[in-house]
């Protein structure tokens, strides 16, 4: 059929087992050479597909709300609910989302980016509905790697206790974005090869799924039922939070996947329904893949796979950041690495490898990754952290509490921070600036350049004294191949373009000096370009001698808290009446789309630079 036709998953219901075998499989291919023509989430979609087809055969969606925790495996329920058209210009702007978003459709009841919400949103759900007096399901669908984090556990400690029916459904890969870490994930795989279990399975399970009287035979089966979580799961997660447990089943076998949802949304009760599926599905590098390649895909040629772009000249920040720290590490055995489930996207692969001892996974776990970091400052150790901007604002209350109220000395890596692009509101890096400059103690740096951010480095190394903070972009540098030693004063800022006779003073940092730059000389503008180098402390002395000059600060993070905020509030303190503009991101949120376009749409453009620059300096020869 014409996947561009489907309107509702209403025809689902129509279609007998091979029909839908045969239309998952033209999903698995539309989604291969759209993703592979747009770019987007690839391996996640394609290890879904029989799961959400047979979801939406044997559920009323709308009716019944079906949430994806984190959203990046949509795409298949995007399809089946009238969205295929718009595949064409998939996470771009003003098209449809990567993830679930209510403005797009009825059929998305909840919107994620971050992982593990869902069950903790479920419940919420659920327990509305019971208070209104309806009936309808709710079904969060969990990957394991999301299954492993701090929320889905209290989520799941809740749900045992509460008479409020929510599915849930274990999408169980046995990846994250890459290889899953942890006990959590080693008791999952302990049960997907139990042979015990698979007896168990054969004996109970699926034979009590075989016809739509399950419910019935899962109620006389009292007994047999507890005997299968005495024998294979007293000892599981699942059974300590006093939740059934049905599984394994094989994702990819439709007939298997309708029988067992069939069954669930017969119970009375909460259930777990753990479905093993292959992330990748369909696309053999795809299934092959450990390392998070074909996780999130820009676009590619699907004959010849992804192939990892070779920069001569030029590295992503992330590649400079760990390059540095590595380097460090073979001269100083008391750095560690730690990561929150972001190996491959932090480029950290290399000293993984080179150092094991030092460098630790903790999955989906931020919280937990910035209290471990604490405890190994306080045992003498230099940890460094990195983490998304967007995903440490779930580590906010650790890294205030337990680095910053204790000072104790470690490198935080912000990640993506700034605006991001394709992922949209979820994932853009604007808000850190403003939650960590309210955190004493805390030293905040933004480098503009590969020897800029290895002197950042050093200094936090070489000082010992305060947490630092580096926050980078998603965006590429020019490579350099040595590394420098030396440090920075803490706070110093940097003059790029510096006359004492301009009048107008451009305020920047990281990425943008450059753009700023090249704006102020391709324009031969009589205008300063200052690299905030330091957001937090803030060069004092730099900021009386720009003090007689009409100030622009361009920021791409929120305004509210940004550096200008706390530039415009030094003035106001010390009583300095100060022209000011600000360039930065107003009251809302950013949606999904090239940087170019966001940049435009949120005034922040080299051209809408340029143009207040123009206004500056007008009103200077006026005045």
């Amino acid at each position: 059929m014409n996947i561009e036709e489907i309107k509702n998953p209403q025809f689902l219901k129509q279609l007998n087992i091979n029909e839908l075998e045969d239309l998952s499989q033209e999903i698995r291919r539309f989604i291969m050479q759209s993703v592979a023509t747009t770019g987007g989430h690839f391996s996640s979609n394609l290890g879904i597909v029989e799961l959400t087809v047979a979801m939406h055969y044997v559920f009323d969606a709308p009716r019944d709300k079906i949430i994806f925790d984190v959203g990046h495996q949509s795409y298949v329920h995007k399809i089946l609910t009238g969205r295929a058209k718009e595949f064409k210009r998939l996470r771009q702007f003003g098209s449809i989302s990567g993830f679930q978003r209510r403005h797009e459709s009825e059929y998305d009841p909840w919107e994620a980016g971050h992982s593990s919400t869902a069950i903790s949103g479920a419940i919420g759900i659920a327990t509305a509905r019971d208070l209104n007096h309806d009936d309808y399901n709710v079904i969060a669908v969990v990957g394991d790697a999301a299954m492993m984090s701090g929320e889905s556990f209290e989520a799941l400690n809740y749900l045992g206790s509460s008479k409020h029916k929510v599915i849930v459904i274990l999408n169980d890969n046995n990846m994250s974005i890459s290889k899953n870490v942890g006990g959590f994930s080693n008791m999952l795989s302990d049960i997907r090869t139990s042979k015990q279990y698979k007896d168990v399975k054969d004996n109970y399970t699926s034979w009590m799924m075989r016809s739509k009287t399950g419910q019935r035979v899962y109620d006389a089966t009292k007994k047999v039922k507890d005997k299968v979580k005495e024998r294979v799961l007293a000892d599981s997660a699942f059974a300590q939070f006093d939740l059934d447990y049905i599984g394994p089943v094989n994702g990819h076998d439709m007939e298997e996947l309708i029988r067992a949802l069939e069954t669930v949304k017969e119970l009375d009760h909460s259930v777990i329904l753990h479905v093993i599926t292959t992330k990748g599905k369909g696309y053999p590098l795809a299934e092959e893949d450990k390392s998070g390649l074909y996780h999130g895909v820009g676009p590619f040629d699907l004959s010849k796979g992804v192939i990892k772009p070779h920069h001569l000249h030029h590295q992503m920040w992330s590649e400079a950041i760990a390059n540095h720290i590595e380097y460090l590490m073979h001269e100083h055995d008391d750095i560690c690495v730690i990561t929150p489930a972001m190996i491959a996207g932090s480029q950290l692969g290399d000293i993984f490898k080179k150092f094991p001892a030092r460098s630790f996974d903790v999955g989906i776990a931020e919280e937990h990754a910035a209290t471990f970091a604490a405890g190994l400052s306080v045992a003498g150790k230099f940890p460094f952290l990195t983490v998304y901007s967007s995903f440490s604002q779930r580590a906010y209350d650790q890294i205030n509490h337990d680095i910053a109220r204790m000072d104790l000395p470690c490198l935080i890596g912000l990640d993506r921070a700034g605006l991001v692009g394709s992922d949209g509101s979820t994932h853009h890096g604007v808000f850190d600036i403003s939650y960590l400059l309210a955190i004493p103690n805390v030293i905040i740096m933004a480098p503009h350049n590969q020897y800029e951010a290895e002197r950042m480095i050093n200094t936090a190394y070489t000082l010992h004294d305060h947490p630092y903070v580096i926050r980078y972009s998603k965006g590429m540098i020019h490579k350099h191949s040595r590394h420098v030693t030396d440090t920075l004063q803490v706070g110093s800022w940097d003059e790029i373009v510096y006359k004492k006779e301009h009048k107008v003073t451009v305020v920047v940092y990281g990425d943008h000096v450059r753009m700023a730059k090249n704006v102020v000389e391709q324009n031969n503008l009589p205008v300063n370009v200052i690299n905030a180098r330091f957001i937090k402390p803030m060069d004092e002395e730099m900021l009386k001698e720009i003090s007689n000059t009409h100030i622009i600060v361009y920021e791409t993070v929120m305004h509210k808290g940004s550096l200008g905020s706390a530039m415009a509030l030094y003035y106001e303190e010390h009583h300095r009446n100060v022209k000011m503009d600000f360039m930065a991101i107003g009251d809302h949120y950013v949606t999904h789309g090239d940087i170019p376009t966001l940049l435009h749409i949120e005034n922040l453009s080299p051209e809408d630079l340029l143009h207040k620059i123009k206004e500056a300096l007008d009103e200077e020869r006026k005045s």
